[in-house]
């Protein structure tokens, strides 16, 4: 058999990302393997974090060696984790809509690089600065205007009263927003590459037909670039699943409640291995450490998850127009 160097070049490298996917699952797997048996089920159910005493002897629990009184509990950073990434989705997703159809479609064509820049500069802000924005700008902007108005307006339902609290602005609701700053890039930028790709026989044959300008974007170009819709939502949505530095700077970092309105402070799952690695070095045992990566191996799962998801919705959106 002949060997082509050129296929079998392109061969190993595509297989190289799927081969890093999976190493890493396993090592993360397998280095949390203690922290599996001595967490259980209830380790996704708990709601109570706390790393024991360290300047006691470790006592043997369930065959395994662990401070005495630690517990890890992360289904509060896992709420706190998919909150702030589903509400940011919430506000970016229309956001992101409107102003790659505006781009695409009211801009002149002389004009469109330059805003189509514009929006992709903002994708490459670091984070960091984002989070510095968030704390000088947003934060307060939802203590005094914000959080507030909500109150008033919305107050009368739970979850949008600050009757419980939220008056420094950060939480919930400025990590949400943060994210959503930061995912819109992503997404404006992946729907406008495909609404610009549209035929224009297909424009041209709906505005032959009496359809008006919004009706040729909600009926003829809309549809036909529905997969790149949802996949560009996937990728800002894995984007905020994932985002630590710009989060952990306005969440508020609390740990051990879960949030009841829109102003609490939350802890993320990115953000709370963050802030307690360092901590959780300090334990002899190493058990703090191993189930700080048993929460990097939840995460990992839920973004396979969503990714599925995704696909699987793809795939009927698929169906349902060849049928």
């Amino acid at each position: 058999m002949k060997i082509r160097p050129f296929r079998l070049t392109m061969s190993v490298l595509a297989i190289m990302i799927p081969t890093a996917l999976m190493a890493v699952i396993i090592l993360l797997a397998l280095y949390s393997f203690d922290a599996i048996r001595f967490n259980g089920l209830a380790f996704l159910f708990g709601q109570h974090w706390d790393l024991g005493n360290l300047y006691m002897d470790p006592v043997k629990t369930r065959g395994l060696m662990v401070p005495h009184g630690a517990t890890y509990g992360v289904l509060v950073f896992i709420v706190g984790t998919l909150l702030s990434s589903g509400i940011a989705i919430l506000i970016a997703v229309p956001v992101s809509i409107g102003c790659a159809i505006f781009i695409a479609e009211a801009v002149p064509a002389r004009f469109r690089p330059y805003f189509s820049m514009l929006v992709e500069l903002v994708a490459v802000v670091p984070s960091v600065l984002i989070g510095l924005w968030g704390i000088s700008v947003l934060v307060p902007l939802i203590a005094h205007v914000i959080a507030p108005g909500m109150s008033a307006v919305l107050g009368f339902i739970p979850f949008f009263s600050t009757a419980g609290g939220g008056g420094s602005g950060l939480g919930l609701l400025a990590a949400s927003l943060v994210l959503a700053l930061m995912i819109t890039p992503i997404i404006a930028t992946t729907l406008l590459d495909s609404l610009q790709q549209v035929p224009r026989e297909i424009k041209e044959s709906a505005f032959a037909l009496g359809a008006t300008h919004f009706e040729v974007v909600r009926g003829a170009m809309m549809p036909m670039v529905r997969n790149t819709l949802i996949g560009g939502i996937v990728l800002g949505l894995g984007r905020a699943l994932g985002e630590t530095m710009a989060v952990l700077m306005v969440s508020g970092g609390a740990i051990n409640y879960l949030p009841h309105t829109i102003f609490t402070p939350i802890s993320t799952i990115a953000s709370f291995i963050v802030t307690q690695l360092d901590s959780a070095e300090q334990d002899p045992t190493g058990m703090a450490v191993k189930s700080l990566a048993e929460i990097a191996l939840v995460l990992f799962i839920i973004t396979l998850i969503v990714n599925g998801l995704a696909r699987l919705l793809a795939r009927r959106f698929n169906n349902v127009r060849s049928a």
